[in-house]
């Protein structure tokens, strides 16, 4: 059975003090639960900080985005080495506020994937679709194309797959279980028609998670674990995702 992973996305939430006290106070939350793993990504300028209180502990440190080059011309950017050196081990590629908001298409997500495993950084992907390309049932059309493109010529081996109905993301909407674990298993056929060790790879679920609504997503078959947003931001309300989130 695959290991429940729960990963925390703070997005642009959280200065250093702010981070410091949240990590404080949920570390004693979830300190003895070996049987989920667990990611914190605050923004960048968080990381130092967040690092030092997380060492030894069993929260995983992650980024939010990386670029591409390993160094360079490119004001703004943040370089693999650079998250390695403030204590991360995983990074998020490919979010939709990513691909939304920045034009971000799935060449980019490749070679930022590639970049990341290139320095031993694990990755989250994100794939998933929009309201109208729901409404339009299109839904397995758009994960074909943004898995395709975004895992080619790689392998599977440290990517974990984070889907991610657009329309459910803020907005307060989640889709109903049977919804997720049908889009999970035809992202989890795809990677069985596709690549070698499917079996083994996690697929969260990232769509207004909440802890009143974990276990019932945790319960289908082909629902590894969740990306959280704003249900990630108060110490108490993410801990619950990640007690909810253990298999029983």
């Amino acid at each position: 059975m695959r290991k429940p992973y729960i990963a925390a996305n703070w997005k642009m939430h959280k200065t250093i003090e702010e981070t410091e006290e949240f990590i404080n106070a949920f570390l004693p939350m979830v300190r003895d639960i070996t049987d989920v793993d667990i990611l914190v990504a605050p923004p960048f300028t968080s990381l130092a900080a967040a690092s030092r209180l997380l060492k030894s502990s069993n929260v995983i440190l992650g980024a939010q985005n990386v670029y591409y080059e390993e160094k360079g011309a490119y004001t703004g950017e943040v370089s693999p080495g650079m998250l390695l050196s403030a204590g991360c081990s995983c990074v998020i590629i490919g979010h939709s506020e990513r691909r939304q908001y920045f034009s971000e298409t799935d060449e980019i997500v490749n070679k930022k994937i590639k970049t990341a495993m290139n320095n031993n950084l694990e990755v989250i992907l994100c794939i998933g679709e929009s309201l109208d390309e729901r409404e339009e049932n299109r839904t397995f059309e758009i994960l074909d194309t943004q898995l395709a493109g975004s895992l080619r010529d790689l392998s599977l081996e440290g990517i974990t797959i984070a889907y991610e109905p657009v329309w459910a993301i803020g907005t307060g909407k989640t889709a109903t279980k049977e919804q997720a674990n049908e889009a999970h298993t035809y992202i989890r056929e795809w990677l069985r028609k596709n690549k070698d060790g499917a079996d083994s790879v996690r697929i969260q679920y990232g769509g207004s998670v909440k802890p009143d609504n974990i276990e019932s997503l945790m319960s289908e078959p082909e629902v590894d674990g969740a990306l959280v947003g704003g249900a990630s931001l108060k110490p108490d309300s993410f801990a619950g995702i990640v007690t909810g989130a253990i298999k029983k």
